[in-house]
């Protein structure tokens, strides 16, 4: 991958001087590819990751990986039935995988029955939609490469006989 595209990916924050600085570029020319990369798609979003354990938001949300076994449709294969899938504002992350199942969703709720909901009512009744497994996430330990929260060792004592 692209010099600049590594730095960005790794801290967004980095400023076109900086990785100038960083690269051995012009800073304009640095912003010029910046700026081809957002027109272009390769650059799709600027993105913060938030510890929401330590935000203790009000409005927290529950979290599930849902696998998803489908039948493909003809001429369009997985494609189209994924977009209509993705399509509900619930599901945060889409993803065509090899194995058991076709997809992997990653879905949002207000609580638990409202990811229920969302798969007895919308997920599962789609045509193509052939078996769903449902993991509820408890806790996250890491996210895009960052560690959330480094955890205190608890020391054990030591045991004499």
């Amino acid at each position: 991958m692209n010099e600049i595209l590594e730095i960005l990916e790794k801290d967004a924050r980095v400023s076109p001087v900086e990785i100038a600085k960083l690269t051995g570029q012009s800073a304009t020319s640095v912003k010029k590819a910046i700026k081809k990369y957002e027109k272009d798609g390769i650059i799709v979003k600027y993105k913060t990751v938030i510890n929401k354990d330590l935000a203790k938001d009000v409005n927290s949300f529950v979290r599930a990986l849902i696998e998803v076994s489908i039948t493909p449709q003809k001429d369009v294969g997985f494609d189209y039935v994924a977009e209509r899938i993705y399509s509900f504002p619930e599901v945060r992350s889409c993803y065509l995988m090899s194995g058991t199942y076709d997809l992997l969703l990653e879905i949002e709720g207000e609580n638990i029955q409202t990811v229920s909901n969302f798969v007895a009512s919308k997920l599962s009744p789609m045509p193509n939609v052939r078996v769903t497994v449902t993991h509820f996430l408890l806790k996250k330990y890491k996210e895009d490469g960052h560690v959330l929260k480094k955890s205190k060792r608890k020391q054990r004592l030591n045991i004499s006989y």
